[in-house]
């Protein structure tokens, strides 16, 4: 069953809805039984019930979203009926504008979202251009000597750069680096904490005391006046709001500018890795992309820019957005109740056969040519839609082209092991390491 051609969302009609279809509790015990991971579950709930289905998981209800007019209603048309509840990643971000709501987080955003867009982005320009710059050295030197390295390590690299020039105006040093790994460290082990808070914190509490001496040390130069080599960067911006906004204290400071560390390298720096290893099983989507046009020129710009859409086809930077229904509401046709869990899934919605023909193929030519991917807003959405969608989905796009514009030219990594397969916490992400090396550029 499909609920893709039912009739659009109502304007919050009373009733009528249809019920939600129901997954059978036998099919939620067999993938307990089998020990599963959660996409998997998913997987089945979609392919037998369809795009908007329900299943119980645990004490609560949860109703999965995958169809595109569903994930538009919920995410874009009304997202003050499908709120963001308790984010799991507070412990790291604390306030910061990913977990904020409410009238926090509208004054949050709207300081932010000048930062990411228009004259904003060409500020960073050089920065990324700077960090892109460091990498392509870097590998040149790996050619050179036939070095082995991680290319996820490398991208996490690059990221962390590009990020941490945008907002301190000065260049990642090795210092920094070793101690905001850290950030990375508490990422990867959000999903595996206990559930208890105070439980939680003590268990990544060194981790977390590295990261707020990184954080303080940047805020107190900010504050100070210092701008690096590159000019003022992004934490300039948020130490002068605390002169007219009381609110903006150190520790909301500190929350923002950890929540842009996360936001702003971890899911690219996973994008590129995926992009690597995908462009290492089809090695002629380089070639027609380098062939696409001269260096700099926009049709070579396009190219990369697909390989780049096509890789968050398969990997979205949020593979699952969490959402808690605050009203009585009909998605798509059917009746969702208040208090209801949803868990909208660009995973899902990607690998959409009815969507996306031959899903599971790594095509970039899909956003090439006309009509090569679905017209409707809500079947790709890797960095969400609607006014919660990603502050950064531009300079993520931006950042991802500019280094490949550098690195693709020169360097095919050949990769001594690969990954048997993806984990999925808060990003979707290798299982494994990716260690390769590079042959020598030609003379």
């Amino acid at each position: 069953m499909d609920t893709r051609t039912g009739p659009d969302s109502l304007p919050h009609p009373p009733g009528g809805g249809r019920p939600v279809p129901e997954a059978e509790p036998e099919l939620v015990r067999r993938w307990r039984a089998e020990s599963g991971e959660l996409v998997e579950l998913l997987t089945r709930v979609r392919a037998r019930y369809g795009g908007v289905a329900a299943f119980s998981h645990g004490p609560n209800r949860t109703v999965l979203v995958t169809d595109p007019q569903a994930v538009q209603h919920v995410l874009a048309h009304h997202p003050e009926r499908y709120v963001k509840r308790s984010h799991r990643a507070r412990l790291l971000i604390g306030d910061g504008v990913l977990a904020a709501t409410g009238t926090a987080w509208k004054r949050q955003r709207r300081l932010l979202q000048s930062q990411f867009t228009g004259t904003g982005m060409r500020r960073y320009e050089q920065r990324i251009t700077g960090a892109a710059r460091t990498t392509a050295t870097r590998w040149a030197g790996y050619a050179r000597t036939g070095q082995t390295f991680d290319v996820g390590e490398e991208m996490r690299r690059f990221a962390l750069d590009a990020i941490w020039r945008s907002l301190t105006g000065y260049p990642l040093d090795d210092g920094t680096e070793r101690e905001l790994a850290a950030v990375a460290a508490v990422a990867a082990a959000l999903p595996t904490l206990p559930a208890d808070v105070t439980d939680a914190q003590d268990a990544v509490a060194a981790d977390l005391v590295r990261i707020d001496a990184v954080a303080r040390h940047a805020v107190d130069a900010a504050r100070s006046g210092a701008a690096g080599p590159d000019g003022p960067g992004l934490l300039h911006v948020l130490t002068e709001a605390a002169a007219e906004h009381p609110e903006y204290t150190d520790r909301l400071i500190r929350d923002e500018l950890v929540t842009l560390l996360v936001a702003g390298h971890e899911t690219t720096a996973t994008t590129l890795t995926w992009l690597y290893l995908l462009l290492d099983r089809h090695p002629a989507t380089r070639e027609e992309a380098l062939a696409a046009g001269g260096e700099g020129s926009a049709q070579r710009r396009r190219a990369v820019q697909a390989l780049v859409h096509e890789t968050l086809r398969l990997y979205p930077s949020a593979w699952i957005l969490p959402r808690h229904a605050t009203e009585d509401d009909i998605v798509a046709g059917h009746t969702v109740e208040a208090g209801t869990d949803l868990l909208v899934c660009p995973y899902l919605t990607h690998r959409d056969g009815g969507l996306w023909p031959d899903p599971e193929r790594f095509d970039p030519g899909r956003f090439l040519v006309p009509d090569g991917r679905p017209a409707h807003p809500g079947a790709y959405f890797p960095f969400g839609i609607g006014p919660r969608a990603c502050l950064g989905l531009q300079f993520a796009l931006r950042e991802s082209t500019v280094l490949l514009e550098h690195l693709l030219p020169s360097h095919t990594p050949a990769f001594t092991t690969t990954p048997a397969g993806a984990a999925y916490g808060i990003t979707v992400r290798p299982a494994g390491p990716t260690p390769a090396t590079l042959p020598p550029a030609p003379a």
